[in-house]
This record gives structure tokens, C-alpha cells and sequence, in this order.
């Protein structure tokens, strides 16, 4: 009987010997990369600065695609086995022009970390009328990977790590009205329907891939003090939230809790290379192992039922095809 993640079938902790303050630098230990090519999406801040960081320190390649060419060159300076590109990811056409350049160069792709995202942001549409975080968290990954399958596949065993997040649980994707149309907009309902979105292309990804030797893998990195996440967010969003003070300062208990950026890079790094994995794929994972399935209704670890449910991704996918005009056939 062959094994998936489907409506959590796989969805168990491994009991590593990893947990919430690992940081990327330990889970990287005795992991070489020699060789090995790795794409960081949003790579020249925050966790995925961290991440490209312990990737390279391991000996990959790492190309890190940009929107802002010259603040990237800043950030990256001084690391080695760094190559940075142009992406702008709310732009289609610009996502093909990379991944266009990527396969010119004859390579194989041996991580695929799509790391980059926005958060708490007004309504804004691409050019195709798409809600932003939509377009960027989700559908971006989805034709940056569509593009990129012939280097994944040439790897002979790869990994595509989605950056999700808990916020998932905010909500199930809406297919009767993504993008806010006949419905008032509200960001974490947005942002929660992209990264539910995350976690069924993760599932179906894998079902379809894993033929292939390419596996793929969501996450949620934590909750992370000092990343650019939340630089649009209103104050009176955090208040309402309970994480400040009205005059924008942090509760003591909310600072407490947050990770360092090198225990929220350590998730994705772990997807990424632990031989725990070799034979899982498709899964949701925190705190660098599996995450449990929440089925209750409080906001808490896990995952949610709806982000792992069969119907729901192959949904997604058909949606995803016709949304971005092109057919992913993992063959």
C-alpha cells in the first residue's frame, strides 16, 4: 500500500532530538553539501538570510533571487557560495525569466527553499487581479516550482521546502471567493488562506513528485523577532492582538516568547537535509520535527485537518494550473 500524507496519514513526530531552540547552525552540523545547489526564495533577509547562511556553510551553492538586486548584494556580502539574481515575485513573468535563466545553465536543483512571504498588508491585487499575499506566499511558489521541475527532477533526489506557517489556521482556503471579491477583505484571513494553500501544494507536490525522487515538505519556523515580516502592519492590529502596548512596545511575555532568527531558520534547514526525512515526505513540520494534527479549535501547534485533506489538494492544484496558464505534470 503506498504511503502518503494524505488527510495526515504520515502527520506523526519523528521524536528527534531537535526541539524549539535548536538553532540552524546545530541542526547543519555534520551535514555536507558539497556539490549540491540549493534556490532561497527571500534569501537576503531575515530567516532566509540565516538560511542561506547554513546552507552555504555546509558547502551548497546557493542562488538567491531578489527583487531588490543591490540590497541583496549588501546583505550577502562576505558569503561564500552565494550567486544573487533578479526575481520579483508578484511579477509572473519575471519568476520565468529566472527560472528560464536557472535551466539555461544546465544545472541540477538540488534544494528548493521557497522562503519568501508577506504578511499583514492592505489589499493590493497583481496584474491578474490576484489578492497579493495570495499571489506571493502561495501561487508564486507554485510556478517557481512548476518552472524549476526539470532541475529538480535532473537532481536524482531533492527536496522542495514551502515556508508556511501556523497562521494557517487563521483559514481554509476559500475556493468559492480567493481573492476577495464578494467578500470584506481582511489580511489574516488572507495571509491564513495562503499558507493553508502552502500546505496542500506540500501534500500533493509529494503524492506527484516523489516518483522522481523530489519530496517536498511545509513548515511553520515560529514566531521570530527582528525579520521585516511585519513591516506594514498597523499598531492597532498588535494591540488588538494583545502582542503590545498602545504605544507599540512588545509584552514581556510575548518577547519571551519569540525565537532568535537562527531557532526559526533551524525548520526549514531541517526539511532540508535531515536523514530523518529520506522516506517522508508531504508533511507539516515545527520546532524541527512532524507536527501533530490539531483538531481542536483553538489556535495552538499543529496542523489543521483541512490543510492535509486529499479533496482539498488536488482542488488547489487544478485551481493553481489554470490560475497561472500552464499544466504541472510531474513527468
Amino acid at each position: 500500500m503506498e504511503l502518503t500524507n494524505y488527510d495526515g496519514g504520515l502527520q506523526k513526530p519523528l521524536g528527534t532530538t531537535f526541539n524549539a531552540k535548536t538553532t540552524s547552525t546545530e541542526v547543519i552540523k555534520g551535514i555536507n553539501l558539497t556539490g549540491k545547489v540549493a534556490i532561497v526564495t527571500g534569501g537576503n533577509t531575515g530567516i532566509g538570510l540565516e538560511t542561506v547562511k547554513a546552507l552555504a556553510s555546509a558547502g551548497a551553492t546557493v542562488i538567491v533571487p531578489a527583487r531588490d538586486y543591490a540590497k541583496a548584494k549588501i546583505n550577502l556580502q562576505g558569503i561564500e557560495n552565494v550567486e544573487i539574481e533578479e526575481m520579483d515575485l508578484i511579477n509572473p513573468l519575471s519568476i520565468d525569466q529566472f527560472a528560464d535563466k536557472f535551466l539555461n545553465s544546465r544545472r541540477a536543483l538540488h534544494l528548493l527553499i521557497n522562503n519568501a512571504g508577506i504578511m499583514w498588508v492592505p489589499l493590493r491585487r497583481d496584474d491578474r487581479g490576484i489578492e497579493s499575499q495570495l499571489a506571493i506566499n502561495y501561487l508564486a511558489q507554485f510556478q517557481l516550482t512548476k518552472r524549476l521541475w526539470p532541475a529538480l527532477k535532473m537532481a536524482d533526489g531533492a527536496r522542495v521546502v514551502n515556508v508556511s506557517s501556523q497562521g494557517h489556521q487563521f483559514a481554509p482556503f476559500n475556493f468559492d471567493d480567493p481573492n476577495f471579491e464578494n467578500r470584506p477583505y481582511e489580511t489574516l484571513l488572507a495571509y491564513g488562506q495562503s499558507k493553508t494553500a502552502v500546505n496542500l501544494f506540500s501534500l500533493e507536490l509529494d503524492h506527484r513528485a516523489k516518483a522522481f525522487g523530489v519530496r517536498a515538505y511545509s513548515l511553520h519556523p515560529g514566531s521570530i523577532g527582528g525579520t521585516e515580516l511585519a513591516r506594514e502592519a498597523p499598531l492597532e492590529l498588535f494591540v488588538k492582538m494583545g502582542f503590545c502596548d498602545a504605544v507599540g512596545n512588545l509584552l514581556p511575555e510575548v518577547a519571551a516568547s519569540l525565537k532568535s532568527i537562527p531557532q526559526g531558520a533551524s525548520t526549514t534547514i531541517w526539511c532540508a537535509t535531515s536523514p530523518a526525512l529520506n522516506d517522508i515526505g508531504g508533511v507539516y513540520c515545527e520546532d524541527n520535527d512532524v507536527a501533530n494534527v490539531n483538531v481542536g479549535q483553538e489556535f495552538s501547534s499543529g496542523v489543521k485537518p483541512y490543510s492535509l485533506d486529499k479533496h482539498n489538494a488536488a482542488r488547489l492544484w487544478a485551481y493553481s494550473e489554470r490560475i497561472t496558464n500552464s499544466s504541472f505534470q510531474c513527468n
